[in-house]
């Protein structure tokens, strides 16, 4: 099916009632119980969107959501009964552009679906171009979606593309937790402000040579980050 939204969710009553109204929102959708269909699926062409449930049969969910995050650049939400801060954070690490909590009503993923989706559409960079810093030694490509270490390129999940650019954007800002929400999301909800740590966390493993002694995003402490890399002329 083309284009459509992958439920992977092994409670079939449960994936019954969110494909009946995500079909009612008009959406195509596809459900699989298991991790490993899903992925092969998502192979074979690539979807909208994929809603995850972190508890599969066959699968961790994390896992499922590490390897669709391979197969190309779309949006995962989580749907799980881990409703803990540190269990929702840790899934925004993995990629997670969202994260929902059982029980949920039908209604308000729809809405989260809609609001993934359409801040998806509205993630233009494409006439920023290209920002190196440092000597070259890093380069933001806001027209390809791509960002080099030392000319080699590195992969940063959607959303840490979009909160590095914000910081590399304004060098020299600090930007608290949630303006970068706000700036680099495009919305806000309870408990995001935390996840950016974990976001920050993960581009510093990525783009820095020690990340305990970073040389492009400081911690303000207390307030939130700083992107100190120097701009090329």
């Amino acid at each position: 099916m083309v284009n459509s939204i992958l439920i992977v969710e092994d409670d079939k009553k449960m994936a019954r009632v969110v494909e009946a109204y995500l079909e009612g929102a008009g959406f195509r959708v596809s459900h699989f119980e298991k991790g490993k269909d899903a992925l092969e699926a998502a192979l074979k062409e690539v979807p909208l969107l994929v809603i995850l449930d972190l508890m599969l049969p066959d699968m961790s969910g994390e896992e499922v959501c590490q390897d669709l995050k391979e197969i190309g650049d779309f949006p995962v939400i989580m749907l799980t009964a881990k409703s803990s801060e540190d269990e929702r954070i840790a899934g925004f690490a993995l990629g997670a552009d969202d994260y929902v909590v059982k029980p949920f009503s039908p209604r308000e993923l729809v809405c989260r679906v809609k609001a993934v989706l359409k801040r998806r559409q509205k993630d233009d960079l494409r006439d920023v171009g290209c920002m190196g810093f440092n000597n070259e030694s890093l380069s933001i490509d806001g027209r390809n979606y791509v960002v080099k270490k030392n000319g080699v390129p590195v992969n940063l999940t959607p959303t840490e593309f979009k909160v590095l650019f914000t910081l590399a954007s304004s060098p020299e800002k600090v930007f608290t937790r949630d303006e970068l929400v706000r700036n680099a999301l495009g919305y806000e909800f309870e408990g995001y402000e935390r996840s950016i740590d974990a976001h920050i966390k993960n581009i510093r493993q990525k783009i820095e040579d020690d990340p305990r002694n970073p040389t492009f995003i400081l911690t303000i402490y207390g307030v939130g980050y700083r992107f100190i890399g120097k701009k090329d002329a």
